[in-house]
């Protein structure tokens, strides 16, 4: 029992104080992060298939050429960004239970819609609403996790619903094996036209348990599983929230965009989602299409680096929460994808073996999302806005985006695949150097709040070395003593 007990810990954290916390936290684990989790999978399922449709028939089918690929992921990206602050708002007008799994109905039918597409105009049309619709899934979940987990058990579940992303591109590229090996040429559809029908299709069960048992938040929910001592204790627990910051009006403004926190997070996911440029922008399948691989290996190979970014963001995520640490961890990150654009940039100096080894240790830049959203959950919760904080992590994903939208185009098409993206390799080292800058801000602003919320609660700091990694609590807002920085 004392190592079972030991490994539980390790893996997922203490227990909560009392057996009702006990309780409560395996319900919301459940019926929160299942719904959450999935409907991430079938997201990046969805955005996956793309590619690997492109590299099995959908180019020659759709007359696609040059940089066209690219412009799909870019109209994509354009929806995304303009969805992004109307979902931030739509979830204080309408219930999150039925806005977010309405949201995956419409992009379980755009998904099937893209099998009648003939031609690039089509698909583009398409993927810009994807896009639009799509934009709810990933901030509107680390706004529900921030809602109703305390600031010591988020490093996890964060990190859990970043790898089920992962999952859904690898099992994309499974899934286009298995269906254009079985169902080329049925009914006279292609197998790429079919991985986006069966794609839609098992995409709506998660919208039905959505609509039945997702539980709101913890103020509004009326799930009928949590009994009323449960609800009460779900907001107790957490870090207090102020009456203002539960409403909508001009001051979400104010509340948001002259605050150093939507400043500083903003920017720090604005550029932290580009260390993920070499697997977002597909490099290594590119480059194995323009190298002559066959299309069993265009859409196996890759699978390696969704299985790195997997591992890294689960161990990442297990190693917030213990050792206490944020900061630290982001300056590995940063670190390691400096040696991999090093090494990609030496590409006519290199071998095949060593080009995969480096692409599948870009896989690695994922565990930069729990760092970076777990911090900016913890944050944001001591304000007590929260329409400021849904706002803020909904702008900080657009933020991305909008890198996104230029960024692949300019810096890793398709055409630069032979070469190795020399231009994408030089800028990802510049991102990784600004990004190691921008969190010693980061760690400055998390130092400063802390002490500000522990004066507030006539907390004493005396002796304790604060770092981002603190684990706070409830609502007196520190839950334990801080780790040491660094």
């Amino acid at each position: 029992m004392g190592v079972l007990h030991q490994t539980k810990v390790l893996l997922w954290g203490e227990s909560a104080e009392t057996a009702a916390e006990r309780k409560l936290v395996r319900k919301i684990d459940f019926f929160i992060l299942t719904f959450c989790c999935v409907s991430y999978f079938f997201n990046y399922l969805d955005r996956a298939s793309i590619n690997n449709a492109y590299v099995s028939g959908m180019k020659e089918d759709a007359n696609l050429g040059g940089t066209d690929i690219n412009m799909l992921s870019t109209v994509l990206t354009i929806g995304y960004i303009l969805g992004q602050v109307p979902h931030a708002l739509a979830i204080h007008v309408v219930a999150p239970r039925i806005w977010f799994p309405s949201m995956i109905v419409v992009w379980a039918g755009l998904t099937m819609a893209m099998a009648g597409c003939s031609n690039f105009s089509q698909l583009a049309a398409v993927r810009f609403f994807q896009g639009v619709i799509e934009a709810s899934t990933y901030a509107g979940t680390q706004y529900m996790i921030g809602a109703w987990y305390k600031p010591s058990e988020i490093g996890k579940r964060v990190g859990l619903f970043s790898a089920c992303g992962q999952a859904g591109t690898m099992f994309a590229g499974i899934m286009m094996t298995a269906i254009y090996n079985s169902m080329d040429g049925l009914a006279g559809y292609p197998g790429w036209k079919w991985v986006f029908i069966i794609d839609g299709i098992i995409t709506l069960p998660i919208a039905v348990f959505g609509f039945l048992y997702f539980p709101d938040l913890p103020e509004t929910t009326t799930a009928s599983y949590l009994t009323v001592e449960e609800k009460a204790l779900a907001i107790s627990r957490l870090p207090p929230k102020t009456e203002k910051g539960r409403k909508l009006g001009w001051d979400i403004i104010k509340r948001t965009l002259l605050t150093v926190n939507f400043w500083l997070l903003v920017i720090l996911w604005g550029f932290g989602g580009l260390l993920e440029a070499y697997s977002s922008f597909t490099c290594m399948l590119l480059w194995m299409k323009t190298d002559g691989y066959s299309l069993q290996q265009n859409n196996q190979y890759p699978l390696g680096i969704q299985a790195v970014a997997i591992v890294a963001t689960i161990v990442c995520a297990i190693t917030l929460d213990v050792s206490g640490k944020r900061y630290p961890w982001g300056l590995l990150v940063c670190t390691v994808q400096i040696v991999t654009a090093a090494i990609l940039l030496c590409w006519n100096q290199i071998g095949a073996g060593t080009k995969f080894a480096a692409f599948y240790l870009a896989g690695t830049s994922f565990a930069i999302q729990p760092i970076v959203f777990t911090w900016a959950n913890i944050l944001l919760s001591r304000t007590g806005d929260e329409a400021a904080r849904s706002v803020t992590l909904y702008s900080m994903n657009g933020s991305s985006a909008t890198f996104f939208a230029f960024w692949g185009v300019l810096l890793y098409p398709a055409t630069d695949a032979s070469t190795g993206f020399r231009k994408g390799g030089i800028a990802l080292i510049c991102v990784a150097g600004f990004l190691m800058m921008w969190m010693t801000l980061v760690l400055m602003q998390d130092k400063r709040t802390l002490k500000m919320v522990a004066g507030e609660n006539d907390s004493s700091l005396e002796g304790v070395e604060v770092d981002i990694g603190h684990q706070e609590k409830g609502n007196v807002g520190v839950d334990s003593k801080e780790k040491g920085s660094m």
